[in-house]
């Protein structure tokens, strides 16, 4: 029996605010891998690197914000990638900007959006993606979220 490895190297980071007009999650338009498409902050854990230091990290250079607070979602994001024959599991979390903090993007990615959960959701290609911003949103933003998933860096 041939098994289908399941390997966990990425992560992804869904980076919302509260702003005047309401709740808004941002969404970053890829240039490379999936290109066109709206998605969420991901990027790969480098050696050294806890999932929680690579999803701050991955967001200071994909957008240029530093998060006022960082998150565990307690959820994974998972797919199927037909062309390694894996499935990815990739820990979520949760970075609040300031309302007011300036997006600054790198190559990656050629323009962003603040959007409401529903328009966003509308926005990005996967039923994954969907069901993270499901739970973000209910979790994160109809609600208080649990404090033991903050995540408070040492030092």
């Amino acid at each position: 029996m041939q098994e289908i490895p399941i390997r966990s190297v990425a992560v992804a980071v869904v980076v919302i605010r509260h702003a005047a007009a309401g709740p808004q999650v941002l969404l970053l338009r890829r240039t490379r891998s999936l290109a066109g498409e709206w998605c969420q902050v991901t990027g790969a854990v480098e050696p050294g690197e806890t999932g929680w230091q690579a999803a701050l990290r991955e967001t200071r250079e994909e957008t240029g914000l530093v998060p006022e607070r960082l998150y565990s979602a307690d959820i994974c994001e998972q797919f199927y990638e037909a062309e390694r024959n894996v499935i990815s599991l990739l820990p979520v979390f949760v970075a609040v900007a300031a309302p007011d903090a300036e997006v600054r993007l790198n190559a990656e990615h050629s323009e962003f959006r603040w959007a409401g959960f529903g328009e966003a959701a509308g926005m990005v290609p996967f039923a994954g993606q969907r069901h993270i911003l499901r739970h973000v949103e209910r979790e994160f933003v109809q609600r208080e979220p649990s404090r033991w998933l903050l995540i408070q860096p040492s030092g």
